[in-house]
């Protein structure tokens, strides 16, 4: 028997006229089609949904299970799956004891080769993965540190502090770059670096803080080079977008987009404002690329800057695709907002916000019953992960918005989310003091990982798939491999 079907893409666009396809055909014929329809010289893969649902069977199982109508022509979505599989974590690899404080940020160097801790004893500390003990205690910061970040080419660190101070570090020294950066005058509540395509070598960065200010930095000139002024309370969230487009959000419910160039003072392009309370983080569609630059799962090195330049606009184009660089943003509403700031045809001027939530082309997410603590895309961009204080995880489209599924496991509020690199796979941090691994296309969890002695407040996946982070209120951080 066939079966009439329509291949479309995540936006909803045919590949080519319905067909009859065997109802024995799974997803190998699938990709097979999928392949010969787009013309690719080099086999892709992909994975197939009907629904909203990960197709794992043949199309006539499928069918006869959920009792759907032959009648009907059957649209399956295809979606590209990375090149790559990244192994799923299930043991602790190393409890590493050493900061006298909670740990309150992890990150991974984009090479997925170093790792960066910040902890409420005042330090940032440097790890040796290799032989899994501390390599660095670097001291500079009085107070708390809040946030760390690694410059995209992975030869810079910086750290924000409780007091506002920022702090430069030389990840092979462990040593400070120059003199504590001064400026904001309350606590540090993110870093994020100029993409490597728009500006290589690694120079600029941008922190805000809960002085309701952001500032452009120079890690050479060791200064500030301008003051984004503008939001009415304290800034929560600053990511600096492929386009050359920094987006801040607020407590007071807003988000602001700021046009950047080499020079000249940024201007502000764009105030968004549709959240009814604070508004707590922000993802690009983009970012795992933007924070990897020019490294990717090959690990295959460029020689020149020009080169490196070259590899990260590539991979930037490929993650950006036909849907454009887009946004999400989550608060203290409950509710999420999908975002395409590419909308705009006047990057220069100052938008208003249409009194029509419908003329903003975007799409409310709601389903949280507290407070949107943390989201984040998936590296491939297809999928949104939410994290909230109602103890769930939940998955959401990426293009579209819609929502596919809830993952419950977690007995406390979550904290913090990161992705496999191959998108597969969630992690995620709870007040619970667990981890847990979610399977994405399976839509459960795949590993549950106790181990901490208290609240977990920071995880991160390496950018090379090999490794897992996490650290907290029981001062111990936590190795986990496959």
């Amino acid at each position: 028997m066939t079966v009439m079907c329509r291949l479309v893409d995540a936006e909803g666009i045919p590949l080519g006229n319905p067909m009859y396809i065997s109802e024995q055909a799974g997803p190998l014929q699938l990709t097979e089609l999928a392949n010969r329809f787009l013309n690719n010289e080099e086999k892709l893969p992909y994975a197939f949904y009907v629904s909203g649902e990960e197709l794992v069977v043949p199309v006539g199982t499928y069918i006869e299970k959920n009792r759907v109508s032959v009648e009907n022509i059957l649209t399956i979505v295809y979606r590209q799956q990375a090149l790559f599989r990244t192994r799923p974590v299930n043991r602790i690899s190393a409890s590493i004891a050493g900061h006298q404080g909670a740990i309150l940020c992890v990150s991974f160097s984009p090479d997925g080769k170093q790792l960066a801790s910040g902890s409420g004893d005042t330090s940032v500390r440097l790890w040796d993965l290799n032989t899994q003990t501390p390599m660095f205690t670097c001291r500079g910061h009085m107070h708390w540190v809040q946030a760390v970040a690694w410059s995209p080419d992975g030869k810079h660190l910086v750290s924000g502090d409780f007091a506002g101070k920022i702090c430069c570090w030389i990840p092979k020294t462990g040593k400070l770059d120059g003199i504590p950066l001064r400026g904001h005058r309350q606590w540090i509540t993110s870093i994020s670096w100029e993409p490597v395509h728009l500006n290589y070598p690694c120079r600029r960065f941008v922190t805000c803080s809960k002085d309701g200010d952001a500032r452009i930095w120079d890690i050479t000139l060791k200064k500030s080079l301008t003051c984004l002024t503008g939001h009415t309370r304290g800034l929560t969230c600053v990511k600096w977008g492929g386009e050359g487009i920094i987006y801040t959000s607020s407590q007071d419910c807003t988000i602001k987009m700021w046009e950047v160039t080499q020079e000249g003072a940024p201007c502000l392009k764009a105030n968004l404002k549709f959240h009814g309370h604070w508004v707590n983080f922000l993802s690009l569609s983009t970012e795992y690329v933007l924070r990897t630059g020019a490294f990717d799962h090959t690990g295959k090195q460029s020689s020149s800057p020009e080169e490196v330049r070259k590899a990260a606009l590539k991979r930037y184009e490929q993650a950006k695709g036909n849907s454009g660089e887009r946004l999400v943003s989550g608060s203290d509403d409950w509710t999420m907002f999908l975002w395409e700031p590419s909308v705009s045809d006047q990057p220069r001027k100052r938008l208003t916000v249409p009194s029509s939530v419908s003329d903003q082309r975007k799409k409310q997410l709601t389903g949280h019953q507290q407070l949107v603590n943390h989201v984040y895309f998936s590296p491939n961009g297809q999928w949104i992960a939410s994290a909230s204080f109602d103890k769930s995880v939940k998955i959401w489209d990426g293009i579209t918005g819609d929502f596919i599924t809830t993952l419950r496991g977690h007995v406390g509020p979550v904290y913090q989310i990161s992705w496999s690199p191959d998108s597969r796979m969630l992690l995620s941090g709870s007040k619970d003091s667990t981890l847990k691994i979610w399977d994405i296309g399976q839509r459960k969890l795949k590993q549950d990982l106790p181990g901490h002695a208290d609240e977990v407040y920071a995880v991160d996946w390496s950018p090379d798939g090999e490794r897992v982070v996490s650290g907290g209120k029981d001062k111990c951080l936590k190795l986990w491999v496959g």
